[in-house]
């Protein structure tokens, strides 16, 4: 909505200048701003009523779009648990062919799909890729082409993570490759940089200053050991640094093994605090300064844990594409802490991809944002 309305108010922009021009008035450029604010506000609360109106109307039944799903694996059940919980999208789910008939909106087989989209109107078809041959995924295409109505292929979630496929050209060979990175441009890298810079050197000049010699005090209190707990972890291209949090957990042996636990013994009585409200983390703004992290980006694991996870979860490893981030878009959305199961770490990685694939200066400060929230509100996952 932000990229369009900026392209909509240059374009407003240019027609007001153009028909200045030609009117030969001579206008204060004080004038010039006022008008131009003019026309941003009233772009904004038409594009922001339109919206709204639209939404409003699909919420009641119109606008909508009949769609049936091919297909009822657990891909396609998030898809139709997405399309119900946001009905303003206009879709009209009417059911779904699979060859399993144990399911809720259940039509009919996957070859009766053809008849039956043929005799009502359907504007699109949501396919399950996993559970159709090659054969039948080229029969949906033929028949959705010769009968002007859109087909979508889902992937099963576990196989493929990219959401951003791109052909490029060698000579007249088209080569498909898997993603494109935003960071891959310089002006991106830049900018994240940048920003990177002048937070982290904030935060350490105006919290860390004051904070450090405080919990230094607190910390050797109430036991013995380090202000500081360091430890090696996997940041871009796999190569490892130093992670830097202030120590929270009595002096053990465990730490580079074992993940800390609700009412974990090992953790001091300023550690519970530090670790509930995230402070235990500040630190990491030293390695974001140095440039081994981000503010943002997917979280740094323990060596033991990349071992591990690479192993047995598929496209594990496409988080080392970037530097690992202080908080993230995984984090934001719940998955952060403990990992209890490996569908906790699957979540991690499909958030991670879709952050590394669709990365903008403006979901960098929306997850800041969140984060900031999160701290306030606590989180049942920060122990």
């Amino acid at each position: 909505m932000l990229s369009r309305l900026f392209m909509q108010f240059l374009i407003f922009t240019f027609v007001y200048f153009a028909y200045y021009s030609l009117t030969n008035k001579t206008i204060n450029p004080l004038e010039h701003i006022k008008i131009l604010v003019y026309i941003f506000i009233s772009i904004t609360l038409f594009r922001g009523f339109y919206l709204f109106a639209l939404k409003r109307y699909r919420i009641e039944g119109g606008n909508f779009r009949n769609i049936i799903f091919i297909g009822s694996n657990k891909s396609m059940q998030n898809v139709s648990d997405f399309i119900k919980d946001h009905p303003e999208l206009g879709y009209n789910l009417l059911g779904c062919f699979s060859n399993n008939s144990n399911t809720k909106t259940y039509l009919g087989e996957i070859e009766n799909s053809f008849d039956y989209s043929a005799n009502n109107t359907i504007d699109e078809i949501f396919c399950s890729i996993s559970e159709l041959t090659k054969e039948q995924i080229q029969k949906f295409i033929n028949f959705a082409d010769n009968n002007l109505i859109q087909l979508k292929l889902i992937p099963d979630s576990k196989d493929v993570y990219s959401t951003k496929m791109i052909v490029e050209y060698y000579d007249y060979i088209p080569i498909l490759s898997l993603r494109k990175i935003p960071f891959d441009e310089p002006v991106n890298q830049f900018l994240k940089r940048f920003f990177d810079i002048l937070y982290s050197l904030i935060v350490i000049l105006f919290v860390l200053s004051w904070l450090t010699p405080l919990l230094f005090i607190l910390i050797k209190l109430e036991s013995k050991g380090p202000l500081f707990f360091k430890q090696i972890r996997d940041g871009l291209n796999g190569e490892t640094f130093e992670c830097y949090k202030y120590r929270s957990m009595f002096v053990n042996n465990l730490s580079d093994d074992i993940q800390a636990t609700k009412h974990d013994s090992r953790t001091t009585k300023i550690g519970r605090f530090i670790r509930k409200t995230s402070i235990d983390e500040l630190p990491q703004f030293f390695n974001v300064f140095i440039g081994d992290m981000s503010v943002v980006g997917p979280r740094p694991h323990m060596q033991s844990q990349t071992k591990k996870y690479a192993k047995i979860v598929d496209k594990f490893m496409v988080r080392h594409f970037v530097k690992p981030g202080i908080t993230g878009l995984a984090q934001v959305r719940g998955f952060r802490g403990k990992v209890e199961k490996n569908e906790d770490m699957e979540n991690r990685v499909r958030l991670d991809i879709y952050y590394i694939e669709n990365w903008s200066f403006l979901l960098d400060l929306k997850i800041i944002g969140l984060t900031i929230i999160n701290i306030f509100k606590g989180e049942d996952k920060a122990y």
